[in-house]
Parts: C-alpha cells; sequence; structure tokens
C-alpha cells in the first residue's frame, strides 16, 4: 500500500461522516493542528499556512492536508475563504444561528448598507497590496461561476469578506464576519436561489469589479458610490423577489 493511500484510509470507528473520515496519519496532523489552534499558537482570524506549507511542516501530501482541514471546518474550527485562504474561528455560533431564524433579508441588507460603506473607505485607506491581491483572486471567483447560485452565493460572501479584511479594522471584521455567517444559515438559501438569477450574477460581478477597480486607485468617492448602488440593489431586487 502507498503513503499516500495508508494517509488517507478510513477509520471505521470515527463519528464523523464519511467524506470526514481520515487515516492515521492524517488524523495524527489533524491532532496537532487542532491542538496548535487550542494553545494558541495559531489564533483566531489568523490565515493558516499554505497547504503546500503544511505538508512540508507535516511531512505528509498535500493531498492529506485538504483532508485534515475538511474535517477542522467540518468542526467550524476554521473557515476556508475563496481566493483567499484558511483562518482559524474560534467562535460559539450557537447565538448566530438563533438570530439567523428571526431576521428577514431586508434587516440583513439594512445592516450591510450601515456597515460596507465604511469598509470601503477604510479599505481606500489601509489595504496593503496583498490584502488587493486577495480581494482580485475573491473577484476571480465570482466570475467564475458562469450562473451558479449556489457558487456565487458562496463566492459573492467570500469576496465581501476579503473587503471587510481590507478595512484592517479588526473589530469591523469580526462584525462582518457575523454577518456572513447569519448570511450561510440554511433558511437563506431558498431565497438565494430565487434572487441569484443568470442575469442579477452578471450584473452584480459587473459592480464587483467596478468596485474593486475604485479600490485600487484608491478613488474613495467612486468607491463609496459603488458600495451603495450595490448594496440598494440588492434592497430592490429582494424587495421585487
Amino acid at each position: 500500500m502507498s503513503k499516500q493511500h495508508s494517509e488517507t484510509t478510513i477509520q471505521s470507528s470515527s463519528n464523523l461522516p464519511s467524506r470526514f473520515r481520515l487515516g492515521t496519519t492524517a488524523s495524527n496532523v489533524a491532532t496537532q493542528l487542532r491542538n496548535m489552534i487550542k494553545e494558541g499558537q495559531y489564533v483566531h482570524d489568523e490565515r493558516l499556512p499554505s497547504e503546500r506549507h503544511l505538508a512540508e511542516q507535516f511531512q505528509v501530501s498535500r493531498g492529506t492536508i485538504r483532508a485534515v482541514l475538511e474535517v477542522l471546518e467540518d468542526q467550524q474550527m476554521v473557515t476556508r475563504q475563496i481566493g483567499s485562504g484558511t483562518y482559524v474561528n474560534l467562535q460559539d455560533t450557537s447565538e448566530q444561528y438563533e438570530i439567523s431564524s428571526i431576521i428577514s433579508p431586508i434587516e440583513m441588507v439594512e445592516v450591510r448598507i450601515a456597515v460596507e460603506p465604511q469598509m470601503v473607505r477604510l479599505a481606500i485607506t489601509n489595504a496593503s497590496q496583498r490584502d488587493l491581491e486577495d480581494l482580485r483572486q475573491a473577484l476571480m471567483e465570482c466570475e467564475a461561476c458562469n450562473g451558479n447560485s449556489e457558487k456565487f452565493a458562496l463566492a459573492d460572501t467570500a469576496f465581501h469578506l476579503s473587503l471587510a479584511r481590507c478595512s484592517k479594522n479588526k473589530l469591523l471584521f469580526w462584525v462582518y464576519e457575523r454577518i456572513s455567517k447569519v448570511r450561510q444559515h440554511t433558511q437563506w438559501r431558498n431565497m438565494k436561489a430565487k434572487l441569484l438569477t443568470p442575469e442579477r450574477i452578471d450584473y452584480y460581478n459587473e459592480q464587483h469589479r467596478a468596485l474593486y477597480d475604485a479600490i485600487l486607485s484608491r478613488d474613495a468617492n467612486k468607491a463609496n458610490k459603488l458600495i451603495k448602488n450595490h448594496l440598494y440593489g440588492i434592497q430592490d431586487d429582494l424587495l421585487k423577489t
């Protein structure tokens, strides 16, 4: 049996769903990485090293690392952001799911209208070249969805989270992270399927691209207008849906 195959051999005693069960080597890596997070070697919202770096660190294949990260994500110890990376997540999620069940989509957009223009204003001033590259990667993921509402919903969340990270304001990012968690709640899926038509996805991507270009050129006035138009447009679309 090859080393890579033995690393991912399924353990029948695991309580995890079959796609998340790990072989002995992978299980050891998951335990070590989990302990590193619990002991504070990696803190909340810190970006983990790349899959390649982790594979070298633990001397396993990248496939094993990918399986480990899937398990940690399922256990809500990390979050994986498209085009950005894997981040430590040490939060109590019970409250966010409770509030998700009692707020309306319109209330959600109202909060976003209050928060996101400030995110953009700070991003204009504070975003580093690495932040802007992460934002570009997230934008490209949005544009690659080809009208698929489920894929776009995830990519769109990642894009706006990347925008929040560009603000360099930890409290603001903390607030927006919770907004994003609410957006992922099960009750929102049916609404997204109705709202995110291929035509709207194309239009939202055009707005995302224009917003990215304005942030890249550090044009605060234009970026502020674009994010407000984007969010008020979503609000109007929700009222029509």
